[in-house]
């Protein structure tokens, strides 16, 4: 397995605070890797240093695992922030100049257009767009060059609910075509339907990174109980339940599974002098595990 990107303790500081902290991942070739945090978490100061556009502190990264970077970054597109926009020009124009200045067959703007949806937005001047429009456009300059790799900071900012499905389907299809993205975005989940892998990020420090899979078995089903003694519980509850995954937490016993014969567990906990406050089974969403490690 190839990486597209990795980074090794990369590090920001601004004022003596680091604002991303010695954060090593790695991006594999044609995943889409979602890249999630609070806003202030250091997303974007992240996203900024891969693309030369804020220095490195410490640390390092390679792209395409290569130590040229200069030569790497042109195998990328990129979406960041306010995406660079002629004001005073139509969509067409804006990808007609800016394939001119980076040296680019014109031949494929109106296909680009169509893409991003805004195949219709004719003359109309981009100092008129909507937000969703401007993301739209941003979207299609990042993908001027047909790049190999595309990070994109929030590209669902600003689009209404018919926008966010048919950009979801264009990145799924991209990604179909072999091209690897990084996305970040606040919008859970919409991240859910198209991202294999998770990189979760709080304080500028990476919490976790965790598969699509991984993530589902840990949102699955479970059981919560709350008793008394909730130690001995679990030493019970275990010799019940050999091999089933379970954790502590706080004052409950967590069982990573729905339990069909509570009664046998209520039971055993009462002949051991253990009083049950309450079972029930529940879901931990994935939006619910997200803002539990986002917090951390």
């Amino acid at each position: 397995m190839s990486f597209v990107l990795e980074t090794f303790e990369l590090t920001k500081e601004y004022s003596h605070i680091n604002v991303v902290d010695h954060v090593s991942l790695k991006v594999r070739e044609g995943e889409i890797y979602g890249f999630v945090g609070k806003n202030g978490a250091g997303k974007t100061t992240f996203i900024r240093m891969i693309l030369g556009l804020a220095t490195v502190s410490s640390g390092s990264y390679k792209l395409f695992e290569q130590e040229h970077i200069h030569a790497a970054r042109r195998r990328i597109g990129s979406l960041v922030e306010n995406p660079a926009i002629y004001r005073n020009m139509s969509a067409r124009d804006n990808l007609l100049m800016l394939s001119t200045m980076l040296g680019l067959d014109k031949g494929g703007v109106d296909g680009l257009l169509e893409q991003v949806g805004l195949d219709k937005a004719g003359k109309k001047k981009a100092a008129n767009f909507s937000l969703g429009m401007k993301q739209r456009l941003g979207l299609a300059i990042a993908l001027l060059g047909d790049p190999e790799f595309l990070i994109l900071d929030e590209p669902l900012n600003g689009l209404d609910p018919k926008g966010i499905v048919e950009i979801r389907e264009l990145l799924l299809s991209l990604k179909n075509q072999g091209k690897t993205i990084f996305i970040s975005s606040h919008l859970l989940g919409e991240l859910e339907k198209i991202t294999n892998r998770y990189g979760i990020i709080s304080s500028g420090h990476l919490v976790e990174e965790i598969t699509a899979e991984e993530l589902l078995k840990k949102c699955g089903s479970r059981t919560v109980v709350k008793s008394s003694d909730p130690e001995k519980a679990k030493e019970i509850i275990s010799r019940l339940m050999p091999g089933q995954e379970m954790r502590m937490e706080k004052n409950k016993v967590i069982i990573s599974a729905a339990v069909e014969d509570v009664g046998q567990i209520t039971s055993e906990l009462f002949k051991a002098g253990i009083t049950v406050k309450g079972i029930n089974t529940d879901e931990d969403n994935m939006e619910d595990y997200f803002i539990k490690r986002m917090e951390e």
